[in-house]
């Protein structure tokens, strides 16, 4: 083919592709949505249309779908999403505009029947075909403590009333009781002031009760309304399953943005079942959720995670069972080209009672980062095996970064495949579990720059971990886990390597601080010198106890904390107390830190990929997600650091008694 008749064919493909593509260009649009508007409208900006479920229905890849002010109360279920990254499906509330998207109905007609106790009769047909007050929460790994619970829910006035075990528990006297459901039993409030939009600004979840039962043709629900009429006031109750969820997985490359979505019947999510939560990306790839308030969900509230099939709830809870679901997840396309790379950013999840971000195996290769996330499986009703502030199973190349996660069950739990993981700069407190659990994960993953504010730090039922530059001002347990084979892969893929039990260790902890609680060891520590099940402990001596040995340096330990046998280089402080509060003030929260002449003492370097090494069991280098080297070279504010580290967070704070702003 001579030079000039080249020049033409490829000009002539260049047509051809272009003409490919005008269509999607030129159709892309923005279609809106008002409470004044009709689905028979052209969904212009003068001629809205009235639900985003028929914006849904027109949208195109490259569309955007802008929702005004007001209270929409339905479900959506996008038909399609974009084609990619640049080509997406956008969801959006109009730039300041407040839009909530409730999948609750007001509800009135209640007459009083005893007492405080009033009650309500409600047509069937009112739910069409999914009822939440006869749909009953199961599946794997759920503990129902005894009795049965319903994915219905009743508010008043946006508070949460709590179910009841049998009806006559509605007239049973109770010195709890509130005066105003409103003003019922509630959570602790977070330090410092939040937008008044802030579901933390609420009331958590009130003792009065409800209950309901569902016949062949009518609902009836009961509730306390102590002193309060509950026709003059705003009374809800749940009647979707789910706010923005696709029935289909592969409804990929949306983008929802700006809502508040409230008041969801989600079911029970386990990794081995579809995952459905108030928000859910349904085995999609290329989701952004982001800058949305997401709250009361009955178990999850954003799920990254995991198609639906035959197998759903049958693997009784067993390790072998989750390795099947894994098999089938690999072969309906479970890998990097087709599922994940979500980004979840910027949001406040809160009032959920299993999770407040859940995913199993759909939230690899994506990035959650700048979120609050609070009041997660604070009233512990039912329980389970899935509860978390952020729980992932496979979390693979996934980055989760600078949020804060506070008032949870747990704060991250990483249970299977955290491999490439990175979980960075994030603050942790006030958590009645552990800040964060890694379950039978065999590396590499990284934890720098954080802040573990919690009573517990962090439990390790892991291997192959490097935590570096982080504040662990609670204790840490360790534990080996023998009885599970569990999965490690080749780098930042999907694909299984093989599967291995946890013997522990094989961790890396460089320029991390330790604070204890004026206690030494003593005995425990010798005590614990053969142990092979839990030890918990300030400092690093419980891991002397584990098969594979630990790689130190650069830590200092404070207060009673004690290093790892093996550390040689360890600066210790046994009288120390560096007291570090966390307190708020004016919508801040700062840690009042005393810090001295230790830093100065610990010899730290740069924490690199080459530093790291390879985790023992799966041979895989600690790198970033694309594969480049890893240098941890900021701090958690994200300032530079020197060739000689800080240990700890905060790179040069000063020293004597210091106030630093973390939110």
């Amino acid at each position: 083919m001579n030079a000039s008749r080249a020049r033409r064919l490829s000009a002539l493909q260049a047509s051809l592709a272009f003409l490919l593509i005008f269509p999607a260009i030129v159709s892309a649009r923005e279609l809106h949505v008002a409470l004044n508007g009709s689905d028979t409208n052209a969904g212009t900006a003068s001629s809205p249309l009235r639900t985003i479920q028929r914006a849904a229905d027109l949208a195109q890849p490259g569309d955007v779908v802008t929702v005004h002010a007001g209270i929409y109360r339905e479900r959506i279920n996008p038909p399609r999403g974009g084609t990619s990254d640049t080509q997406r499906i956008v969801y959006q509330a109009a730039p300041g505009e407040k839009v909530e998207i409730k999948g609750s109905e007001i509800v009135k007609g209640w007459v009083k029947d005893r007492g405080d106790v009033w009650k309500v009769t409600l047509p069937n047909a009112m739910f069409g075909a999914f009822n939440p007050y006869s749909d009953v929460i199961r599946g794997d790994w759920f503990d129902p403590r005894g009795r049965e619970h319903h994915t219905g829910a009743v508010y008043l006035d946006g508070v949460w009333l709590t179910e009841a075990a049998k009806l006559d528990d509605l007239f049973a006297p109770s010195d709890a009781r509130s005066a105003d459901p409103a003003g019922g039993a509630k959570a602790a409030r977070p330090a410092g002031k939040r937008r008044p939009d802030d579901p933390a600004n609420q009331p958590s979840w009130s003792t009065n009760l409800w209950y309901a039962r569902v016949d062949a043709s009518h609902t009836t629900i009961w509730a306390q309304f102590p002193g309060v009429d509950p026709n003059e006031r705003c009374v809800e109750i749940n009647v979707r399953r789910t706010v923005f969820y696709p029935d289909r997985p592969g409804r990929n490359y949306i983008t929802l943005r700006g809502f508040t979505l409230r008041h969801a019947a989600t079911p029970w999510a386990p990794p081995t079942a579809e995952q459905i939560g108030l928000v859910g990306t349904h085995w999609s790839k290329g989701w952004i959720i982001e800058n949305n308030v997401v709250s009361h969900s009955i178990c999850s509230g954003i799920a990254l995670g995991k198609h639906g099939d035959q197998f759903d709830n049958t693997s009784a809870n067993t390790a072998e069972g989750y390795v099947k679901t894994i098999e089938r997840g690999l072969a309906r396309g479970w890998n990097r080209e087709t599922i994940g790379h979500h980004v979840v950013r910027n949001n406040v999840i809160s009032h959920c009672e299993q999770a407040g971000i859940v995913g199993s195996l759909g939230a690899a290769f994506s990035v959650v980062t700048g979120n609050t996330i609070h009041d997660i499986h604070v009233r512990r009703l039912f329980s389970g095996a899935e509860m978390a502030g952020i729980k992932f199973h496979a979390a693979i190349d996934t980055v989760i970064q600078g949020n804060h996660i506070f008032r949870t069950c747990r704060g991250l739990w990483l249970d299977w495949m955290a491999q490439g993981t990175r979980v960075s700069r994030n603050l942790f407190h006030d958590n009645l579990g552990e800040d964060v659990f890694v379950e039978v994960n065999h590396g590499p993953f990284l934890a720098d720059n954080n802040l573990f504010l919690s009573a517990t730090s962090l439990l390790d039922m892991s291997e192959g971990g490097a935590y570096v530059h982080n504040l662990f001002a609670g204790r840490l347990v360790t534990s080996p886990e023998p009885n599970r084979q569990t999965p490690y892969h080749p780098a930042h893929s999907t694909a299984l390597a093989g599967l291995a039990p946890t013997k522990g260790g094989d961790d890396r902890f460089y320029n991390n601080l330790f604070v204890g609680r004026g206690e030494a060891p003593g005995s425990a520590r010798q005590k614990a010198a053969n142990q092979r099940g839990w030890i918990a402990g300030y400092g690093l001596w419980m891991y002397d106890a584990r098969e594979y040995p630990l790689a130190t340096g650069g830590n200092v330990y404070y207060f009673g904390a004690q290093p790892y046998a093996k550390e040689t280089d360890a600066v210790v402080e046994p009288a120390t107390n560096p007291d570090v509060r966390l307190v708020g003030e004016g919508g801040q929260l700062r840690v009042e830190v005393t810090f001295g002449g230790e830093l100065a003492r610990a010899r730290t370097s740069l924490v690199t990929t080459s530093r790291l090494g390879k985790a023992k069991v799966a041979g895989v280098a600690y790198e970033n997600a694309d594969g480049s080297p890893i240098t941890v070279a900021t701090d958690y504010f994200g300032k530079p650091r020197g060739e000689r580290p800080t240990p700890g967070p905060f790179e040069n704070p000063g020293a004597g008694r210091l106030v630093l702003t973390v939110k």
